[in-house]
């Protein structure tokens, strides 16, 4: 018999297990155990059994692969919460692979209907973008172990950060400064079929607000043109065109509060004593411009949504939420 009449037949009789117990081990590993595992892989090489090179690579390493859903190119968080999920896969000896979607924020329709899904994946994690009905229905059907971050669905497990504790947080650090007015720079929400992030936020603010006995008109939103620095810059420069002066600013994430902070400082504006600047996510960036910014544990969201989606492929687990807390990080602003 040639290595080419070999079949996964024969492997199966010589090994003394059954054909899934082989198909398992070439296409969902983590599903047999070691010792039955190594000696299935001894019986492919004994006999020169040629499967697939990515299914016989998978099966040494006994682990399979995991998709990646977030809008990676819109927000820096997502790359860092990334960062985590690449961390904890490597540890395990996984393939990951990624899709970028566009911002649930940006589009009419921000239900993640559809599942950008070509190969065949032992799990996935969706970062930050709303589920369609339709497409829970369709993951739990299937039984593709799923886990979201940043985004919640009542039949699905998630990972999150408070993000009205980061809202909160943050309006009673430029309080305490003595500010009574707080302007907060967020990116416009095109669609209202779902709670944002930003939404959460400006619910925190405004418990903050009632708490210190103020009228929630103490919270003025203004909707920037993106969520880069260079928004953050023109949405400062609108409010002194229009001669109108705020004294506290909270930006929607780093990378805008960058923006207004260069733009104050631009203009000669103490931004310590005078006007108070807040960020959110503390990443880098605000170390660098040594920027107040709520700390989101990033990394270690990704890191545990990652636990816990291994955890899922192993073997079924009841629905799991499991929520962060941020914090202030105080510096010069």
């Amino acid at each position: 018999m040639s290595d080419n009449d070999i079949t996964i037949y024969d492997v199966a009789a010589r090994a003394g297990v059954s054909i899934s117990t082989v198909s398992n081990v070439l296409n969902k590993p983590q599903r047999v155990n070691a010792g039955t595992r190594a000696k299935v892989l001894a019986i492919i090489d004994e006999l020169g059994f040629v499967p697939r090179e990515a299914a016989i690579s998978r099966a040494r390493k006994g682990v399979g692969r995991i998709g990646v859903i977030a809008p990676f190119t819109t927000y820096e968080s997502f790359r860092r919460r990334l960062v985590g999920v690449l961390r904890e896969a490597s540890e395990q000896g996984s393939e990951v692979v990624v899709w970028d979607e566009a911002s649930a924020a940006a589009t009419t329709s921000p239900l993640l209907s559809a599942l950008p899904v070509k190969r065949r994946l032992d799990g996935l994690l969706i970062m930050g973008l709303p589920l369609d009905n339709a497409i829970v229905d369709r993951l739990v059907t299937t039984g593709l172990p799923t886990v979201l971050v940043d985004t919640s669905h009542p039949r699905l497990s998630s990972v999150s950060v408070d993000d009205t504790m980061g809202g909160y947080l943050a309006a009673r650090h430029l309080l305490g400064q003595g500010h009574r007015h707080i302007t907060v720079v967020g990116e416009v929400q095109v669609s209202d079929q779902y709670v944002s992030q930003g939404q959460r936020r400006f619910a925190g603010i405004e418990r903050a607000l009632v708490e210190a006995g103020l009228p929630l008109s103490h919270m003025e939103r203004i909707v920037s043109s993106g969520t880069d620095v260079s928004a953050g810059r023109a949405a400062v420069a609108a409010l002194w065109a229009a001669d109108r002066q705020p004294t506290a600013f909270f930006g929607h994430s780093d990378e805008l509060a960058a923006g207004i902070l260069a733009e104050l400082r631009s203009r000669a504006i103490d931004t310590l004593a005078t006007v108070g600047v807040v960020g959110y996510d503390d990443g880098p960036l605000a170390e660098a411009l040594d920027m107040t910014s709520v700390r989101q544990p990033l990394e270690e969201s990704g890191r545990l949504a990652t636990q816990m989606l291994y955890a899922r492929i192993a073997a079924p687990q009841p629905v799991q939420e499991t929520v962060l807390t941020p914090e202030v990080i105080v510096r010069g602003t």
